[in-house]
């Protein structure tokens, strides 16, 4: 619906503000749902994906609105829908949190299989499992999933392959639920500390948020509050890596180094002199980016997120690495690098890249979001003009990366269509007022 027209060979420079973290904005705006009263979020990112699970919780009933200082205003007391939208729920995999709201809040979910970027198969299981595990009967009945208890129970829950988006959602059933959950192997990703502190904001009990096995002692009741979140790790690793392959000079405010621990580790082995402060962190390239090899991992391995950024560099490094993902199938984009000159083999879950001194402008498609970042970070050191369709992938995980990107000198230009414009004045504006 959008493409970006990139000229490259700029190297970036100056201070560019890191956004809130999307993955804890979507859950902790679900878990704001829990409450009884007004939830009040700031650093809240205003990209698409927020305005989906904000238009999905509005269509169930909740009010949602952004105030003239970007805080996010969550009044879940008219919430009492329980089937959620097939046409917004398609739109991204997080939406399925709402089917943990909606059984701890009603009792009832009647949640559309999700939909979201294309990472191979990623099937709902674990969450339903562990519904089922805390009492409810789930069934899945012409593309919907629907679930119903009486009364949610908490008990201990195994969860296979740590994963973070069976971790959040169960947390939020099992804050409501009666007695004490356990959920063993569970995720560790900052995202999942952050969501947790915020149900303890609004009067929740869990412990061990961080660690392997998370204690969730149901509550009665939640009280609406007012909470920060954390900052977009993803975002500033991007940043990171797009410093890097121009050979730039960066600032990046309103992050925490310790979230980004083995982005960093990884983009010193490559050649980035980085400095930390509390808050931000001060990068600088001043030679091509050496290979390095990487294994994805969960939290605090090497994010999966941060997979396709770093190819991206490596496709320009000097040498040869080998980039083995463990968690998705998201090696989908390499094509698309291709088409700009790079030298990538892939071979099952892993690539093998040869850098090259240049890479050259292209017309190029995103297949998903963190694949559309890595052709953005290609885009900007590639010679010539390169033309970036399917941007709409981009915008639902980074906010307005076209103009933060400009403000440190890339030369990239928006180019938007009827049917986006169409669709921002649909999103935007309900999330404006109060209903």
């Amino acid at each position: 619906m959008a493409k970006l027209l990139i000229r490259g060979g700029t190297p970036l420079k100056g201070t560019v503000n890191i956004s809130g973290a999307k993955n804890s904005a979507l859950p902790i705006i679900v878990a704001a749902c829990l409450a009884d009263g007004e939830s009040v979020l700031e650093n809240i990112p205003q990209g698409i994906d927020v305005y989906t699970i904000s238009m999905i919780l509005k269509d169930l009933g909740a009010q949602i609105w952004f105030d003239e200082s970007k805080r996010l205003h969550v009044i879940p007391d008219g919430l009492d829908r329980y089937q959620a939208s097939y046409d917004l729920v398609r739109r991204m995999r997080a939406s399925f949190y709402v089917a943990g709201l909606l059984l701890a809040r009603l009792g009832r979910a009647e949640v559309p299989l999700p939909g979201g970027c294309a990472l191979g198969s990623r099937p709902v299981d674990y969450h339903l499992k562990g519904f089922q595990a805390l009492g409810a009967t789930v069934s899945i009945e012409h593309g919907y999933v629907k679930a119903e208890a009486s009364e949610l129970v908490g008990t201990k829950i195994y969860i296979n392959r740590s994963s973070v988006g069976t971790t959040m959602n169960l947390m939020l059933a099992a804050s409501r639920a009666k007695g004490t959950t356990l959920l063993e192997n569970a995720a560790k990703e900052p995202e999942v500390v952050d969501l947790a502190i915020y149900l303890n904001s609004m009067g929740a009990r869990i412990r061990g948020a961080g660690t392997d096995i998370i204690r969730v002692d149901g509550v009665d009741s939640l009280k609406g509050t007012e909470y920060s979140i954390i900052s977009d790790r993803i975002e500033a690793g991007t940043f990171m890596v797009a410093c890097g392959i121009t050979g730039g000079e960066l600032l990046l405010a309103n992050v925490v180094p310790e979230h980004l621990r083995s982005t960093i580790m990884k983009c010193e082995e490559a050649g980035l002199e980085i400095e930390e402060g509390i808050s931000e962190i001060k990068v600088r390239a001043n030679q091509r980016p050496l290979a390095v090899d990487v294994e994805t991992a969960p939290y605090p391995g090497f994010a999966t997120d941060m997979q396709q950024p770093f190819v991206a560099m490596m496709a320009v490094a000097d040498g040869t690495s080998v980039i083995r993902e463990t968690i998705f199938d998201r090696f989908r984009y390499v094509d698309e690098l291709r088409r700009m000159g790079a030298d990538i083999k892939v071979e099952r879950d892993t690539a093998i890249i040869r850098g090259v001194p240049e890479l050259t402008g292209a017309p190029v498609e995103a297949t998903d979001l963190r694949a559309g970042a890595a052709l953005v970070l290609a885009a900007l050191t590639a010679k010539g003009e390169t033309e970036i369709s399917g941007v709409e992938l981009i915008d639902r995980g980074y906010e307005h990366l076209d103009k933060k990107l400009r403000q440190l000198g890339a030369d990239i230009e928006r180019i938007s269509d009827d049917c986006e414009e169409s669709l921002m004045e649909h999103l935007t504006p309900p999330l404006m007022e109060r209903l």
